[in-house]
């Protein structure tokens, strides 16, 4: 019956998942950390100089903006602080040509590297799901492009490019082992992760548990998607025990990048948060809950934690945002998903200053098996071998 399953339409090529598990065990593990999301949609925000000051003192080293404004890239100069800076939307179908993306890092990268620390650079947002065909045609020549241009100034080992996806590009993630792309995306998506392979750059998602419970609260588990260990679900197939929402949607997205051919392609996850208010029809948006699931997520980040599917990879993570942003359009918990207040006081305090100052936090692991069993058992081994079993047979049909 287990094998059986496995022969419909959700086999897994062999050296696929192969790939995942390689990553486990650490042959593909690459540094990472905390990161925060600065968003700038906003009249009433502090200068980019004093936001340098709050994320100093917070003990953050990566942010995440959403353009290359000038004004931020220079105030980040010699802060230590790593930025990934963004192409906006409505740009990216421009560098397609090549010779504009030149001029666009021209213009937004070399004059300020390497005092100001930029690694990655995000081409778009939310690109594949925006039903814009001209945008999503161009993605991958502008990304192209942009490597080319870095590489022909010499910092392509300093800046890997990728672009942050919604988890609408999912066809299935319940349960992670059968996270599976959208049909109709493929095309698109075979060249951007055969880029991603190539160029060594992460798969970024935005990921956020809060709309999973706002949109069922009666059949969501809050203990679930707030990262609290209290609660749980199984994989039947890897046998892979979740502890939260967050862990198993990037597992998904890994499975599901393994069944395009590259499953040895980094994850990260570049949004995820949760609102402290918003409208009576958004169930979950509180101070309360806001709280503990960033909290939960710090603690955990203090503790090295990786993905079931990826326990010794630690994942990186953005939190979104860093301040609650007055012009955002939308339902208000748009507005409220920062950490801060533009005037600088706390929106509601998860201790980040002292978490980022220590490692001492005791989480339960969700990398653990439903049995208690880490991956060198001989239940994770017969999975592996079932799974390169039926891809042997697929190939001989």
């Amino acid at each position: 019956m287990f094998v059986s399953i496995f022969f419909r339409s959700r086999m897994i090529p062999i050296f696929l998942l192969l790939n995942i598990f390689y990553s486990e065990f650490g042959f593909l593990q690459l540094g990472s950390t905390l990161g925060v999301n600065y968003g700038q949609v906003a009249n009433n925000l502090p200068s980019p100089e004093q936001v340098v000051t709050l994320l100093t003192s917070l003990g953050i080293t990566k942010i995440r903006i959403y353009d290359a404004n000038p004004q931020v890239l220079t105030a980040f100069a010699n802060s230590g602080i790593d930025l990934v800076v963004t192409v906006p939307n409505e740009v990216v179908p421009q560098i397609s040509d090549p010779q504009q993306a030149l001029r666009w890092v021209m213009t937004n990268i070399k004059p300020y590297f390497p005092a100001t620390r930029i690694s990655g650079i995000a081409v778009g947002n939310e690109v594949f799901t925006s039903n814009d065909t001209a945008l999503t045609s161009s993605l991958v020549p502008a990304m192209v492009g942009i490597h080319a241009a870095l590489v022909q100034l010499g910092l392509d080992s300093y800046v890997h490019i990728s672009t942050a996806n919604s988890l609408a590009v999912l066809e299935n993630s319940y349960p992670p082992s059968f996270g599976s792309f959208q049909p109709e995306l493929a095309n698109l998506l075979l060249p951007f992760l055969q880029f991603l392979a190539e160029t060594n750059s992460p798969f970024w998602i935005n990921a956020y548990p809060y709309f999973a419970y706002k949109d069922d609260p009666n059949g969501v588990s809050l203990d679930y998607v707030l990262l609290n260990p209290n609660q749980g679900m199984v994989d039947p197939y890897t046998k892979l025990r979740y502890d939260n929402m967050l862990y198993a949607q990037v597992d998904a997205v890994i499975f599901a990048i393994a069944r395009m051919g590259y499953g040895n392609v980094e994850v990260r996850v570049s949004e995820t948060g949760w609102p402290s208010k918003g409208d009576l029809d958004e169930t979950g948006a509180s101070v309360e809950n806001a709280r503990a699931y960033n909290k939960n997520l710090l603690m955990r980040q203090m503790r090295n934690q990786g993905t079931p599917i990826r326990p010794t990879q630690r994942l990186e993570v953005y939190l979104f945002a860093l301040f609650n942003e007055d012009m955002k359009p939308g339902p208000t918990s748009e507005r409220n998903y920062g950490l801060y207040q533009p005037d600088l006081t706390m929106a509601y305090n998860v201790g980040l200053g002292t978490l980022t100052s220590t490692a001492s936090v005791t989480l339960v692991s969700s990398a653990t098996r439903e049995t208690g069993k880490e991956p060198g058992s001989s239940r994770y081994w017969i999975f592996l071998f079932l799974l390169t079993f039926q891809a042997l047979v697929r190939r001989a049909i």
